[in-house]
């Protein structure tokens, strides 16, 4: 079986076609998904999801990427946490590649999400891309790994991996592994720890091959363990079970919770 630790089924492209997704899932073998949050005045309709079937799971958190809207204070992020259903603190981090100026307003946000993970001893899901340096300073500043986590969809070097791993956090991959010009994220899927590795779709985007450029699915989240164990040259069955197991022990889901 496969688990997809990082997807978006409150996004239209899928929200719309919810039941079909999830018949597709499980036809798939993809038998838990996490749905992540992004803007608070959408969190009603990720955790709506997640309730309403027994093998979702989601996660409170606003990503990096919004600028100008309401800040969650640590309480708010902390008093959702206590609902059974949501799991993780995220999506946070730091984005410098879409955003330019001064951008303290983003590590600020990124530093209480951090404090409210380690209140409610729930682990965190990091978003980073062209800021590794600041992600890392700020997750040893704030003690991050005492909350734990994943580096989701990780783009990154393995020297920033590595360090990473060291905080105790885990790495997930998604459909760029598959992609033939992501020879660096290769190269950090044949080297992670087997017991710290993810797998997820970040759906609807970033869909593997052979799907590349369309709508992507937690029903694809396969292509990307295939991959991996294509590189590690070791059956897709080593790379399900050990990143399904992961999955259920980070987040502290019962394995028999569907």
């Amino acid at each position: 079986m496969f688990v997809d630790s990082h997807c978006h089924l409150d996004f239209p492209e899928l929200h719309d076609d919810l039941p079909r997704v999830l018949d597709a899932m499980r036809a798939n073998d993809v038998t838990h998904a996490l749905c992540i949050a992004v803007e608070m005045d959408k969190w009603p309709v990720v955790h709506a999801i997640a309730r309403a079937h027994d093998n979702l799971y989601a996660s409170v958190g606003v990503h990096p990427d919004y600028a100008d809207i309401a800040e969650p204070t640590e309480a708010v992020l902390v008093e959702h946490c206590r609902d059974p259903k949501i799991v993780a603190v995220g999506e946070t981090g730091l984005d410098y590649f879409r955003l330019t100026g001064d951008l303290e307003w983003q590590r600020n946000r990124f530093r209480t999400h951090i404090r409210a993970a380690r209140t409610a001893q729930k682990p965190l899901v990091i978003h980073t891309r062209t800021a590794a340096v600041d992600t890392l300073a700020i997750m040893r500043d704030e003690r991050a790994a005492d909350a734990g986590g994943v580096m989701h969809c990780f783009t990154e070097t393995w020297d920033v991996a590595a360090q990473a791993l060291d905080l105790g956090f885990h790495i997930s991959f998604s459909g760029i592994v598959t992609f033939k010009n992501a020879a660096a994220v290769k190269d950090v899927a044949q080297r992670v720890p087997l017991d710290r590795m993810l797998i997820e779709t970040d759906s609807p985007y970033l869909a593997p091959v052979p799907y590349r450029g369309k709508r992507n699915e937690p029903a694809f989240v396969p292509h990307v363990a295939g991959e991996i164990a294509r590189l590690r040259e070791v059956p897709v069955e080593t790379i399900a079970e050990a990143t399904s197991r992961n999955f259920f022990n980070l987040f502290g889901i019962a394995r028999d919770a569907h």
